[in-house]
Formats: structure tokens, sequence, C-alpha cells
């Protein structure tokens, strides 16, 4: 279990074995829809909605720690939430991720 700062309030997202490296998952939670990464042995989550049209994100195509939205093309690092190809231009938001019991977790308050 990782220390949490004062007031932080984690949830889980989803099961650790729901996410491979090829395949994101998307996960709504109280009205937010996520998507859920793997690679290189961690986790990482952002905004599912694309910031450049409505393509979901957790529905691209993923190489290392990009992913393409299936709506454009244009890419995002879903470990920082930079955009990488246009025509992306906004960053997408991202969470801090725990692993607790087997389970995705995160503070949907975080900035």
């Amino acid at each position: 279990m990782t220390d949490q700062p004062a007031g932080s309030r984690l949830v889980a997202l989803c099961d650790v074995a729901e996410v491979t490296e090829d395949t994101p998952a998307q996960v709504d939670h109280d009205g937010e829809v996520y998507a859920v990464f793997a690679h290189d042995g961690a986790y990482y989550v952002t905004q599912d909605l694309c910031t450049h049209g409505p393509g979901n994100l957790s529905e691209g195509y993923v190489e290392g720690c990009e992913v393409e939205c299936p709506f454009h093309q244009g890419k995002f690092n879903f470990i920082t939430g930079a955009p990488t190809a246009p025509p992306c231009t906004d960053a997408l938001r991202v969470w801090a991720v725990t692993v607790q019991d087997g389970k995705i977790c995160i503070d949907p308050a975080q900035a």
C-alpha cells in the first residue's frame, strides 16, 4: 500500500488483470470516463475522451507509451498526457495511480 496525502480519496477503477500493454481499459466512475493503460509493469490513467475530438482513447492503438486516437489519428503520451502528434495540441488530464490489492486506484479529485 502507498501512503496517501491527507484528504485523498482513492477509488478502485479496475483489476490489474483487466489491462494489458496492448489493450487499455475504459472505466466509467461517477460520470467520469477514464482510460487505463499498462506499460513496462506500471499503470497509467488519463481521461478517455480525446482533447481534439470525439475519440475514446481506450479504443485507440497503443505503441510504447503512446496512444493513437481512433477518430483522427492524433497521438498522446499517456504517461504525461502530452500530445505527440497533430492534430492534438491540448494535453490530457492524468491521474497518479496506486495499486492496492490488485486494483488500479486513483484519487478522482487530484488536480
